[in-house]
C-alpha cells in the first residue's frame, strides 16, 4: 500500500509539472531571451578609453587639448613660422580624402608602439649589447634581440655633438640629400604626401651585394612632436605599386627614431647635443643568421657614413641652401603633449580587446544572471502550485545560468 501511495504522489506531481510545462517554458524562455539580448552599456572607464581610442580623442585629465593637435586633418594646424615658410609652389595636390587614407596607415597606435619601445615597456625579449664605440663628436651603442618569430630586431643610441634635433629630423627625412651620401639607396621617389599631417608614402630601391638582387621598399612615414622631441615612424605600408621580379619587394620593414636634445658630453650642462634612438627590423628575404653576420660586419662603417652625411647636411643648410620638398615635409608634425606621451608609455598594458574581456563581460554576465534568477523568483512566487513546481522553476533557472556562463 505504501508503494502504491508513493506512486500516486509521484504521478500527481508529474501530472502537475506537465500541466505547467507549457506556460512555464514560454515564461522562462522569454525571461532568458530578455536577459541575453538586453546588454546594458555601462559607462566604464575602460569602455570610454576603448571607444575614444578609435576616434583619437582622449579624456581631459590626461590630455591638454590646447597643446595636443589631434591626428585628423581637420584638427591639424601649422605654427605661424610654418605658415610663413609654406611656399605655394610646394603645395601638394592631394585631396582631403587622400590625406585621411594616408594617415590611416600611420596612427596613434604607431606612436604608442614607438613610445613603449623607447621606454623598453613593449613586453618584448631582453636586449643584449652588440657594440659600444665612439668617434670625434659622436658616440654609438647598439643592441639586438631575437624574437620567437620574425627577423632580428636592432636598437641603437647615437649622440651627435653640436647638432639640433630639428636638423637630425630633416636629415633623415630628406631623400634628395640621401642620394648624395647613402650609396645603398639608388632610387627614391615620393608617391603620396599629405601637407596637413606630414604623412608621406615613398618608394626606395636599395642596392644589395652582387649575389642578391636589389630590394624595393614602399614606406609610409610620419612625425609626432612633443616639445623638442620627435617621434619619427617609418614602416612598410599596403600599396598599389606593381610588383616585379627585380628589384625584390620587402614588405616587412620597420625603422623608427626618437630624436631629442640631450646634454653635451663636454660637461657644460647645455642641451647642445642630439640623441637619436633607432629601432629597426626588416625581412630582406635572406637567412636571418646571414643577415645578422652582415649587419655585424658593416654596422660601424654605416654609422660613420651617416655621421659624415649629417655633417655635410649641416654645412649645406648653414650655407643657406634651399630646403628640399622632403625636408619641408619633415617640418609638418603632429604635436602631442608630454602628458599624452606618458599616458601612452604606461597606461595600456593590455590590448583593448583583452581589457574589455576582463572588465566588460563580468558586469554583463552578472546582470544577465540577476535577470534570470529574478524572473524565476517572481514566477515561482506568482504560481502557488506546491513545492515541486517551485523546485522545477529554480532548477531550470540555474541550468540556464550555467549555459549562459559557458557562452
Amino acid at each position: 500500500m505504501g508503494e502504491i501511495f508513493e506512486r500516486s504522489r509521484v504521478v500527481d506531481a508529474v501530472g502537475e509539472v506537465l500541466s505547467l510545462i507549457g506556460p512555464l517554458g514560454v515564461a522562462v524562455s522569454i525571461g532568458v531571451l530578455i536577459g541575453w539580448m538586453w546588454k546594458p552599456n555601462f559607462p566604464t572607464l575602460v569602455e570610454y578609453l576603448s571607444k575614444s581610442s578609435s576616434k583619437h580623442s582622449w579624456p581631459n585629465p590626461i590630455i591638454n587639448f590646447n597643446s595636443f593637435k589631434l591626428q585628423l586633418p581637420t584638427f591639424m594646424s601649422l605654427s605661424d613660422d610654418e605658415r610663413q615658410s609654406d611656399d605655394p609652389s610646394l603645395q601638394a595636390s592631394l585631396s582631403t580624402s587622400d590625406c585621411r587614407e594616408n594617415s590611416e596607415h600611420l596612427t596613434v597606435d604607431d606612436l604608442e608602439h614607438l613610445c613603449r619601445i623607447v621606454e623598453e615597456k613593449d613586453g618584448g625579449p631582453a636586449w643584449f649589447q652588440v657594440m659600444d664605440r665612439s668617434a670625434l663628436n659622436m658616440t654609438y651603442q647598439a643592441w639586438r634581440r631575437d624574437p620567437e618569430t620574425g627577423p632580428p630586431q636592432y636598437r641603437s643610441r647615437t649622440v651627435y655633438e653640436d647638432v639640433t634635433p630639428e636638423l637630425a629630423r630633416d636629415f633623415f627625412w630628406d631623400d634628395e640629400f640621401r642620394l648624395k651620401w647613402d650609396d645603398m639607396v639608388i632610387e627614391a621617389e615620393t608617391l603620396e604626401e599629405c601637407p596637413t599631417t606630414g604623412t608621406m608614402v615613398v618608394r626606395w630601391v636599395r642596392k644589395f651585394p652582387f649575389f642578391c638582387s636589389d630590394r624595393e621598399y614602399v614606406i609610409g612615414r610620419r612625425i609626432w612632436e612633443s616639445g623638442r622631441s620627435y617621434y619619427c615612424v617609418t614602416k612598410g605600408v599596403p600599396n598599389s605599386v606593381p610588383r616585379h621580379k627585380k628589384p625584390r619587394r620587402v614588405d616587412l620593414y620597420y625603422s623608427s627614431w626618437c630624436i631629442r636634445a640631450v646634454k653635451s658630453a663636454r660637461g657644460d650642462d647645455q642641451l647642445t647635443s642630439c640623441e637619436v634612438l633607432l629601432f629597426h627590423h626588416e625581412d630582406m628575404g635572406i637567412p636571418w643568421e646571414i643577415a645578422k653576420l652582415g649587419v655585424r660586419q658593416g654596422m660601424w662603417g654605416a654609422v660613420k657614413k651617416i655621421d659624415r652625411g649629417l655633417r655635410a647636411y649641416q654645412k649645406e643648410r648653414g650655407s643657406g641652401a634651399p630646403l628640399s620638398r622632403c625636408g619641408f615635409m619633415a617640418q609638418i608634425n603632429t604635436k602631442v603633449s608630454a602628458d599624452y606621451l606618458r599616458y601612452l608609455e604606461g597606461a595600456r598594458s593590455l590590448s583593448d580587446d583583452e581589457t574589455l574581456d576582463l572588465a566588460e563581460k563580468p558586469s554583463k554576465r552578472s546582470v544577465q544572471k540577476i535577470l534570470i534568477i529574478g524572473g524565476a523568483v517572481a514566477l515561482a512566487c506568482s504560481l502557488d502550485r506546491g513545492l515541486v513546481t517551485k523546485a522545477v522553476i529554480f532548477g531550470l533557472a540555474r541550468r540556464f545560468v550555467k549555459i549562459g556562463r559557458r557562452l
